[in-house]
């Protein structure tokens, strides 16, 4: 199963410079692992210290948003993921 993984322009440092990046799973926390498991480091940007996804950070799957946790969303095989920021302001 290969999903690929769109990176946020900060994050390419931590993946060697590549803004497009392939992991398997079958779960974006799943897919985080393996991430991590190429990249050691990346979890650490990512999530908090409870496992959670920091909240200036959103993962697509396939360019929709989830409406719940997005690490609990099911990828399959050709999927694509997109790490964004998430920008607020006033």
């Amino acid at each position: 199963m290969s999903v690929k993984v769109r990176l946020h322009p900060c994050l390419k440092k931590f993946a060697g410079g590549q803004s497009v990046v392939e992991v398997s799973g079958h779960t974006v926390a799943e897919c985080l692992d393996n991430l991590e498991a190429k990249f050691p480091g990346m979890k650490q940007q990512l999530l908090d210290e409870q496992g959670k996804l920091h909240s200036f950070y959103d993962i697509c799957v396939n360019l929709r948003s989830s409406q719940t946790d997005p690490l609990t969303e099911p990828v399959k095989d050709g999927d694509e993921l997109l790490i964004i920021t998430v920008i607020a302001g006033g």
